[in-house]
């Protein structure tokens, strides 16, 4: 089994977490396989997606010897879901807003959670019930200055934002001091009718992306 702190590792190096949706499980599941092949190592499959659990039992198992491909559950509201997640196999879990009984689940299975805030009270809630990765989300209401600022109250706080985030702006939420990024329908849109060649095309220019970003900023800063 994965420990928490290699599974927060990999998510923090990953640069890039897709978002995954679908309106049907070969999609969703043809989604990541397409995303992993662009050199994305983050997958969050979200539960709007049909059968959700039973797609992050897929891929886990296809990924079961790819130490870089981490698998996890997406919009999970409550313990339920994020139990059968964490049955499924998912590696993380991640919230569009905080939850204090699903922090304490994972915490109790041992399994990083990532919860949604908004707002500095939220962030210092979620870092309370120990969340390490704080999802900032929608990253397009919340603003880039909004980051930056954040890490004055909150140094010790590695931000994942979601919502909002494209080719075009990406270096600038890192500049800003996010840790990494979550995107969804940028990189997966192409995937609802059917092209998959172009979410891999759109997942190796998000990793060529996040890799000159590496370059560019101290390690501190990008994954």
């Amino acid at each position: 089994m994965l420990q928490k702190s290699d599974a927060l590792g990999k998510v923090s190096r990953a640069g890039v977490v897709a978002v995954v949706r679908g309106d049907s499980k070969e999609q969703a599941y043809k989604s990541a396989i397409a995303c992993v092949e662009g050199g994305v190592r983050g997958i969050e499959l979200t539960f709007t997606a049909p059968h959700a659990d039973e797609v992050i039992a897929d891929l886990v198992e296809k990924y079961q010897d790819n130490d870089e491909v981490l698998i996890g559950a997406g919009t999970v509201l409550d313990t339920s879901t994020a139990r059968i997640s964490i049955l499924a196999g998912a590696q993380f879990i991640v919230s569009p807003s905080f939850s204090k009984d699903v922090a304490m689940l994972c915490n109790l299975y041992a399994i990083p959670y990532i919860p949604g805030c908004m707002t500095p009270s939220d962030i210092q809630q979620a870092l309370s019930y120990g969340a390490e990765i704080v999802k900032v989300f929608p990253g397009s209401v919340v603003g880039q200055p909004m980051v930056s600022e954040l890490q004055g109250p909150f140094p010790q706080a590695n931000l994942m934002i979601t919502g909002g985030v494209s080719l075009n702006n990406l270096e600038e939420w890192f500049a800003k001091g996010a840790t990494v990024v979550g995107v969804g329908g940028k990189l997966v849109g192409p995937a609802a009718e059917g092209d998959y060649n172009q979410v891999t095309k759109n997942a190796i220019a998000y990793m060529t992306k996040v890799q000159e970003l590496q370059k560019a900023y101290p390690a501190e800063v990008v994954g």
